[in-house]
């Protein structure tokens, strides 16, 4: 057993969340350089450099210069192994995002300096906060021009309704930028512009009065610095690790991901701080890391990760236990055992097979179709995990088969796409009409590029004014519902798994509907039966 406990006491699981832009992917592909995992980094909108980032390995991706799916990396660094969620920022791609949050133990919240708190950054946070996920906060691109260091973390503050502690500041900024004073070891990193891609240097200081550092920085900038720490001393709480993991209070850091600035001191200061795997609830009892039998939930499901082989992964966050290759477990909503022979670990589109993982561990499970989003599995005991939602779409369009020879394909290529959860299919119950449903419009481009590259079939869409997809619950042989039914058999629809959905036209529909049907219960997410 002391081994297993081991191995969780090396693991960090964590996501990265924030608006559009604000450097999330630049950020992960730098923490990657000093993990040794790559030799130079990438950027996802970048001219000078002609790689492409390491996390975003789908076609659209490189082309778009966004992130639209979570991809998974796994690195070492000082003996940690550590485990990072790139989740997309774009609002259109929030579902898979606030997936990927029931897969985390920690949070990183990236923030563009110029931009400051944005709106997407907002939602985000308030679910980690729902959730108490540990948060670290990293305010990125400091060598552009951009707010005050102290005006940016009453935003933080006000806007996030988070209470911060900063764990370095910046010297000057944008233009007369010169590094960062790291609180949190008592040292300066200087920033060298020519040292973009690699490692730069540290100065170490023991004392922040030392005469030596007027003439590394400048005596304006120096004195300046002093005035900024005396002020986070006087003005911000002691870090106090039990409030961080308790989600009660978040250590900042500055720097510039692009220019690998102040990205080391952020790791250093995450592997000390940031929780190890944690325990999760089911829906009989709280699953603890250290127990000996494997349990885990599949959070994320993805189709084509290798065009060629048309192949399916799901996506395993391990919760208990050893998962081992080649052993029978339990798939807990089908009642039947499944044995994996070559489970994946990953380093985004790179994949490797492993003997065993550990809790904290995402594994990568070659799926026929047996798999969905929130499904458990478990070494033998019936359990599920809860927490794995499905939104209700707020978009809505007939999807209509532009190639009559291509029925098959586009049939197999829906279907897929929404078993990986990037939108949801009804099908009418009156004449069969197929509609998808997404969280965000921009999803429609990706679905529609996606069948045509990977699946070889042509789509289009046609408009369709509704306002929400409702789950609905109800006694199906009270008279009550027969009426329902009978009356609102125009807007009456079938999802994937066959549970019956309403589509209703407006808010006031909802609203009369459920005065008028007391008992037929309508629900904005479909978690409520995934059983």
């Amino acid at each position: 057993m002391s081994d297993l406990i081991k191995e969780i006491q090396k693991r960090k699981t964590f996501g990265i969340i924030s608006h559009p832009d604000a450097g999330k992917t630049t950020l992960t592909e730098k923490l990657l350089l000093f993990g040794g995992a790559i030799q130079e980094a990438g950027a996802v909108k970048s001219n000078k450099i002609k790689k492409g980032a390491t996390s975003d390995f789908m076609e659209i991706e490189r082309q778009r210069g966004i992130s639209v799916a979570t991809s998974v990396l796994a690195f070492e660094y000082k003996d940690h192994k550590i485990n990072i969620l790139d989740t997309p920022g774009h609002k259109d791609f929030a579902e898979d995002t606030y997936r990927t949050l029931t897969a985390v133990d920690s949070v990183i919240v990236v923030i563009d300096v110029a931009k400051g708190v944005e709106e997407q950054t907002e939602k985000l946070v308030k679910v980690c906060r729902m959730r108490n996920i540990p948060m670290l906060v990293f305010i990125n691109k400091l060598d552009r021009e951009g707010k005050d260091a102290f005006d940016l973390l009453d935003e933080v503050e006000q806007k996030l309704g988070l209470r911060v502690v900063p764990l370095s500041i910046p010297i000057g900024m944008g233009s007369d930028f010169q590094g960062i004073y790291n609180i949190w070891e008592n040292n300066i990193q200087l920033f060298l512009e020519e040292k973009k891609q690699k490692v730069g240097e540290t100065i170490k200081f023991d004392d922040i009065n030392d005469p030596s550092i007027d003439e590394v920085i400048g005596e304006k900038a120096a004195q300046n610095l002093r005035d900024e720490l005396e002020l986070v001393q006087s003005v911000y709480p002691e870090f106090s690790r039990e409030d961080y993991m308790a989600g009660d209070l978040q250590p900042v850091f500055f720097g510039s991901a692009l220019n690998n600035f102040g990205v080391r001191e952020l790791l250093d200061a995450f592997i000390e701080i940031a929780p190890m795997p944690q325990p999760k609830e089911s829906d009989t009892r709280l699953v603890k890391p250290e127990e000996s039998t494997f349990t885990g939930f599949v959070f994320k499901i993805h189709a084509n990760m290798d065009p060629k082989h048309r192949d399916r992964l799901a996506f395993v966050k391990i919760v208990s236990g050893t998962f081992k290759r080649n052993e029978n477990y339990l798939l807990v909503r089908e009642g039947k055992k499944m044995k994996f022979s070559s489970p994946n670990a990953f380093f985004a589109d790179k994949k490797e097979v492993v003997d065993e993982s550990f809790p904290g561990d995402i594994v990568g499970l070659h799926d026929t179709g047996s798999f969905r989003i929130g499904d458990t599995l478990t070494g033998g005991e019936k359990l599920s995990f809860k927490g794995v939602p499905s939104f209700s779409p707020e978009h809505f369009r007939y999807i209509n088969n532009n190639d009559p020879l291509k029925a098959k394909q586009l049939a197999k290529g829906i279907d897929q796409l929404m078993d990986e959860g990037v939108a949801q299919l009804f099908t009418l119950e009156m004449n069969n009409r197929k509609i998808i449903g997404t969280v965000g419009a921009l999803q429609y481009e990706v679905i529609q590029y996606r069948l045509e590259h990977e699946y070889g079939a042509k789509c289009t869409y046609e408009p369709l004014s509704m306002h929400k997809a409702c789950w609905v619950e109800a006694d199906e042989k009270s008279e009550e519902f027969k009426e329902f039914a009978r009356l609102k058999q125009r807007f009456l629809a079938r999802d994937k798994y066959d549970q019956l959905v309403f589509l209703a036209d407006s808010s006031f529909t909802i609203h009369m509907t459920q005065e008028k049907f007391p008992n037929v219960k309508l629900h904005f997410i479909s978690e409520f039966n995934n059983e």
